[in-house]
């Protein structure tokens, strides 16, 4: 597996990613808690005419650093890193939720390197009530029940009509085994911390906002402030919850995919 060093803002991080594919870049910056394999159905997807760089930021993965406060736009110094050292020029960019901020910082930071953007669950601002769910967060990733509720929070019907007790039992176990509580708690500070407002009208690549009906963690409020705030927007739905990459995995690529080959 490819990895690059870059300097962050506690000091320096050696970002792993996944590399796959060939053709025009199409980079992949997964949420909070998650890894690049987060990408797996979408990397196969486009990997006959993409070339899909997915890195692991740090907290998640492979990816190793100073163990210190992160912030969005230390994160999204690492996707850039991994682009550049997988050879890429002007790519095409997608993000889910800390992904999508993320996303949107570097597109906005470095708009002459982003031909496209796809923000799915992406929010402008940290306010108040989320500020307050992502400390209950902090909380059950303290007693380890953090992973009891990711399916309450991150899926919608789709899942749940499909799932029994047994099989949702199998994910609590299998996503408690992979999230690190102490690493998933640097990226919740990362999201508690957000706010776009000066980097937002800035962006310049046509962009696509991304929203899932069932979405419980992202309003509609985030999302009309993300399309008045980002110069050239398009809309479009999933019938999925916050977490459709993995609810959804076979619409959600095809809506990024739709957007991206156009």
């Amino acid at each position: 597996m490819p990895k690059t060093s870059v300097e962050i803002s506690g000091g320096e991080a050696l970002v792993h990613y996944d590399v796959t594919g060939s053709g025009p870049g199409l980079v992949l910056v997964h949420g909070t808690a998650a890894t690049r394999e987060q990408w797996l159905p979408l990397t196969d997807a486009a990997r006959d005419r993409y070339t899909v760089v997915a890195p692991d930021c740090s907290g998640s993965g492979l990816t190793v650093d100073h163990g210190g406060e992160l912030t969005v736009g230390d994160l999204a110094a690492e996707v850039l890193a991994a682009a550049d050292d997988a050879g890429l020029g002007e790519f095409r960019l997608a993000g889910h939720s800390l992904g999508a901020v993320v996303a949107a910082h570097l597109a906005g930071t470095h708009p002459d390197r982003v031909h496209s953007l796809v923000l799915h669950a992406c929010w402008a601002v940290t306010d108040t009530r989320f500020d307050a769910e992502l400390r209950y967060w902090l909380d059950l990733l303290d007693v380890g029940a953090f992973a009891r509720m990711l399916p309450l929070m991150a899926f919608g019907p789709r899942y749940w009509a499909a799932a029994t007790a047994e099989s949702n039992e199998e994910l609590v176990a299998t996503l408690d085994g992979l999230i690190d509580p102490v690493q998933a708690a640097r990226q919740v500070e990362v999201d508690r911390r957000v706010d776009l407002t000066e980097i937002l009208p800035k962006i310049t690549a046509p962009t696509l906002l991304l929203a899932s009906e069932h979405d419980r963690i992202i309003d509609r409020a985030q999302q009309d402030l993300l399309a008045k705030a980002i110069p050239d927007t398009r809309r479009a739905g999933l019938d999925a919850g916050h977490g459709a990459p993995a609810e959804d995995p076979a619409g959600f690529a095809a809506a990024v995919l739709s957007f991206m080959d156009a």
